[in-house]
């Protein structure tokens, strides 16, 4: 068999291993919600998933909130099998402690602690992570205000399977674009290199704490703009909503020392901070 053939994988340079690949989609046909997905495209080598790994694509960490076990196993399974890197939560909570790590969150509305709803809006006060609703809720009104707090996409279930893994492409893309790279950021007499994490105050070099660092970090790489006390939180502790928020004030005082310029850090009563005019 050529090495270019589907049963190689050309990122990797390792063979895949036919049989734990049949295993694997196996599991997936007999699950209790195959309906939800389409079958395997006609075209496919024999014996061989659909995976990213043999089409050339970036895997995608997707995050999936779902509370039910069949379906929450099914798309685990079926993303698996396409090449991403799934990992599941059944509670809303979660999402807000591990959405850090994803690219991508599927979000179900029925979680067991809450409205999925409102934990899209704590997510939007903090992260701007794509963000997919997966639900059985169809009504209108739900849709609509899905949207308007900041869901990417909306899917109703039934979901098809090459929609979904569509949609999710769309959605990593387009963040993906819009997201500026990380660089040099300078602000009056500082000068703050975001890549090699280091910080220059005119001629002379600043020694920071990491954690300063990555305060410093998250306002240069919004010069300029307000950013929220609970986005610092989230970014630096990983949990706007249950961090300290002692520590962070203690690390800002720190560090508006270290700088040496005061007003170079503004607070925005009520709100939070602004590096820059």
């Amino acid at each position: 068999m050529s090495r270019n053939t589907a049963r190689h994988c050309r990122v990797h340079d390792v063979p895949h291993d036919p049989a734990r690949i049949d295993n694997r989609r196996a599991r997936v046909d007999r699950h209790p919600v195959q309906r939800w997905f389409s079958r395997p495209r006609k075209d496919s080598a024999p014996g061989v998933a659909q995976c990213g790994r043999c089409h050339d694509i970036d895997v995608v960490r997707i995050l999936i909130a779902e509370d039910d076990d069949s379906v929450g196993e099914a798309l685990v399974d079926v993303l698996g099998a396409h090449g991403h890197q799934p990992d599941r939560v059944s509670r809303g909570a979660d999402v807000l402690l591990r959405h850090s790590s994803a690219d991508v969150v599927l979000l179900d509305l029925g979680l067991p602690d809450g409205d999925g709803l409102d934990v899209l809006r704590k997510l939007r006060q903090v992260s701007e992570v794509p963000l997919v609703v997966v639900t059985a809720r169809g009504d209108e009104r739900s849709v609509v205000r899905g949207l308007r707090l900041g869901a990417d996409d909306y899917l109703v279930k039934p979901v098809r399977l090459g929609e979904l893994l569509a949609r999710i492409d769309v959605v990593v893309t387009r963040r993906a674009r819009s997201s500026l790279p990380a660089g040099v950021v300078e602000v009056g007499d500082v000068v703050i290199d975001l890549t090699a994490r280091r910080v220059r105050v005119g001629e002379r070099e600043i020694a920071l704490t990491p954690k300063e660092f990555d305060l410093l970090g998250a306002l240069a790489r919004r010069v300029g703009a307000a950013v929220s006390r609970e986005v610092i939180l989230d970014e630096l502790w990983g949990d706007a909503f249950l961090a300290s928020s002692r520590a962070l004030d203690v690390h800002l005082a720190q560090l508006r020392v270290k700088l040496g310029s005061p007003g170079l850090i503004t607070t925005i009563r009520g709100f939070g901070y602004r590096l820059g005019a």
